[in-house]
């Protein structure tokens, strides 16, 4: 049975593989014909338990559990079936890398993976000579749920191959250590987090394992001078580092907005929401209201599909680990495009705003139809000076962090007592705010427009003197009078 050891030193190299595994490859969705490396600095190399600091100022740290080989003898130029056998130990390790600054390394990863502690690697080491390359598993967790896991049975380049490719330009050295790639499910983690990777040999005799290599995430404090590249990111590291488009919440080619066509959004416009209301209660659909808000500018309609984002009451542990860096609220605003509406569930609470002129500001430029919350707004006049209207319940001067922690986006939520849910179609004007299910929409719209059209007809004959009785609503001899009026 295998007894696995400590991990101890300090590699003399540290090489990473950029993929391997194919569930990574289709993530990213190019597939290499030969593998490609990247250095990471020993000081990088840290023990498990140690922290790792998110660097002050960044906000795409992301994790990547992975299987580290440590080289046992001195080798070079060996072939493939040389270069397993070259390997005296695996590990697991957690390649951690800042998204923010991958810019600035042109490929070279240094500074974006590189930092001090980048590389947790341990807890114990498993005798490669007693188990077989492809029969390992790597797992990963954040906060005790499974995040990442996988097999060495099929990976693009095997590890033997890996190491004879490497020792053909390089002496391999006694220490050395070479990451095999990540597989799918590598995403950001925020300060308060805690991740745990986990390589093991399940089939072996004893199953033999490296136990959990558990890293703690912490934020960092010092800024970084402006002597070299600060932190900058847009929506494509954004997507890489969380694993996709939608996990970053952004927009993507399946959106529902394509739904609102100029056409539909000009029927809806049309439409009053009382109209749109009484034809969805025909329906059953009564609790589609948003309640209990007012508009900085009641004047203008409001026509949009819905994206989300829900605030959970403020607890301060839950704020530090949430509120800061690049937290769900900023992903929504950010991630916010042509046709969107942001709907905000902060519980109706009125203590404190939701949103200010800032993120505001930041809705308007990227397009977005509107923003309705069931809570304050903060720096309400400006708020009010832009285009777009905003539908909210009060202002109020108090920053976010009095009463709430911004927590998930795009799910279904609750807002001013009505259920929203992404892709709803959100309609709004001085009479209040609606949720529409897309799937009704046209038809809501189509019946609608006739409805108004008979209210019309109504509205001319009580002018001309006409009582009510039969005519609101109409029976069989005025619906025949209608249809003329129609002709």
């Amino acid at each position: 049975m295998q007894h696995p050891t400590p991990f101890t030193g300090t590699p003399g190299k540290v090489i990473a593989l950029h993929l391997n595994y194919p569930s990574r490859i289709a993530q990213r969705g190019r597939t290499p014909e030969q593998p490609s490396y990247f250095l990471k600095p020993g000081t990088s190399v840290s023990a498990s338990g140690t922290p790792i600091e998110r660097p002050a100022g960044t906000e795409l740290l992301a994790f990547e559990g992975e299987i580290a080989l440590i080289i046992g003898h001195s080798i070079r130029r060996v072939t493939p079936e040389e270069g397993w056998a070259a390997v005296s130990g695996v590990t697991a390790a957690n390649d951690f890398g800042v998204y923010d600054l991958r810019y600035a390394d042109k490929g070279s990863n240094l500074k974006s993976k590189g930092g001090d502690g980048f590389t947790p690697l341990g807890p114990a080491v498993i005798n490669a000579a007693d188990i077989q390359p492809d029969a390992l598993r790597v797992r990963t967790w954040v906060n005790g749920e499974l995040v990442q896991q996988d097999t060495t049975a099929d990976l693009a380049f095997p590890f033997g191959r890996l190491v004879a490719d490497l020792s053909q330009l390089m002496t391999l050295e006694p220490g050395d250590v070479i990451l095999t790639g990540t597989p799918a499910g590598s995403s950001v983690v925020q300060p308060g987090d805690v991740v745990e990777v986990e390589v093991d040999a399940p089939t072996a005799p004893g199953a033999p394992s490296t136990g959990r290599l558990v890293t703690p995430v912490v934020a960092g404090t010092v800024a970084m001078a402006e002597y070299g590249a600060g932190p900058k990111i847009d929506d494509l590291q954004r997507a890489e580092a969380w694993g996709s488009a939608e996990t970053a919440g952004l927009p993507t080619s399946t959106d529902p907005a394509t739904i609102l066509t100029d056409d539909l959004k000009a029927k809806i416009n049309s439409v009053g929401t009382a109209t749109l209301s009484s034809q969805l209660r025909k329906r059953g659909l009564n609790n589609v209201s948003i309640d209990g808000l007012q508009s900085t500018r009641p004047s203008m309609r409001l026509v949009g599909l819905a994206r989300t984002l829900r605030f959970i009451p403020n607890r301060e542990d839950l704020f530090i680990s949430h509120g800061g860096g690049y937290n769900a609220q900023k992903r929504a605003f950010d991630a916010l495009r042509p046709d969107d509406v942001l709907v905000i569930e902060a519980r109706g609470e009125s203590g404190t705003g939701t949103v200010g002129d800032i993120l505001a500001l930041r809705a308007q430029v990227n397009g977005a139809a509107g923003l309705v919350t069931d809570g304050g707004v903060r720096d309400v006049a400006a708020v009010a000076a832009l285009t777009m209207p905003t539908y909210f319940a009060n202002a109020h001067p108090a920053v976010l962090g009095r009463k709430h922690v911004p927590w998930d986006t795009d799910l279904t939520i609750a807002c001013g007592g009505a259920a929203v849910q992404p892709g709803d179609v959100i309609v709004g004007d001085a009479d209040g705010v609606l949720v529409i299910p897309p799937g009704l929409i046209e038809q809501v719209v189509d019946d609608g427009i006739e409805q108004e059209r008979e209210e019309t007809f109504i509205a001319d004959m009580v002018a001309a003197g006409e009582g009510v009785d039969g005519l609101y609503p109409m029976n069989a001899t005025w619906k025949a009078r209608y249809r003329e009026w129609v002709k």
